[in-house]
């Protein structure tokens, strides 16, 4: 089956089975490589994520743990998802990441690399700057919202709302190997938080009382009076 088939089937389940729906697509580049960076806090997210719109040749990095679901390890293998072992330094699947996001596809990441239990935010880890800062492409923040409850949910026969919200792209800036680290948490933190201002406070978890955070809810609230005085 192509993948491309696959999302159609994916996309048309989860209209029937959730209420799903995607906000910002217009933030989302048409083309060219582009890093879809998602908070995860469930399973579910993976099908929302291959369903990105505007973009049907997405693929995304996955660990391998979901190897062991059946159902799960067929439906990335047959969306072309890459596999990657987080218990060690996977230089393959980095490659084939780098080398997609060159080709000109869109790559879904999640930055805190691995599930939350909690739902809330998790300290973000570098990869996903590192790949943006090696390729120099736009990296499209996303929340993620209502998948985590969302299996226990469709288990009782309801249908759980979720959202996606993008957000802007962030430009990377050019790679200064001088200062590699700084570069690489300042592009994280600035990813995480963008993540972070899209949900409702209750998630915000490890970013609450991140400095930019609360310059970025500063800033919505100060543009949501000026609509409102306009």
């Amino acid at each position: 089956m192509k993948s491309h088939r696959l999302r159609s089937i994916i996309g048309f389940l989860l209209k029937q089975l959730t209420q799903t729906e995607f906000i910002g697509v217009e933030n989302i580049p048409p083309e060219g490589g582009v890093l879809i960076a998602c908070n995860h806090m469930s399973r579910l997210d993976i099908p929302v994520l291959f369903i990105t719109p505007n973009r049907p040749e997405i693929t995304a990095l996955v660990t391998t743990k979901y190897l062991k679901y059946p159902l799960l390890r067929w439906f990335i293998v047959t969306a072309e998802g890459i596999w990657l072992d987080r218990d060690t330094a996977d230089f393959s699947a980095f490659r084939k990441a780098v080398e997609a996001l060159k080709q000109g596809k869109a790559l879904g990441i999640a930055p805190e690399g691995t599930r939350s239990q909690t739902a809330k935010l998790i300290e973000g880890k570098p990869g996903t700057a590192l790949l943006a800062l090696r390729t120099g492409v736009p990296i499209v923040p996303v929340a993620i919202v209502g998948t985590e409850d969302g299996m226990s949910k469709l288990l009782r026969l309801k249908r759980p709302r979720i959202t996606a919200e993008y957000g802007k792209p962030i430009i990377p800036p050019k790679l200064d190997r001088s200062n590699r680290e700084g570069q690489l948490q300042y592009l994280t933190d600035e990813v995480m938080c963008r993540i972070a201002a899209m949900m409702p406070q209750k998630y915000h978890g490890f970013y609450a009382e991140h400095p930019r955070l609360k310059e970025l809810l500063a800033e919505q609230k100060k543009n949501a009076a000026g609509r409102l005085g306009g």
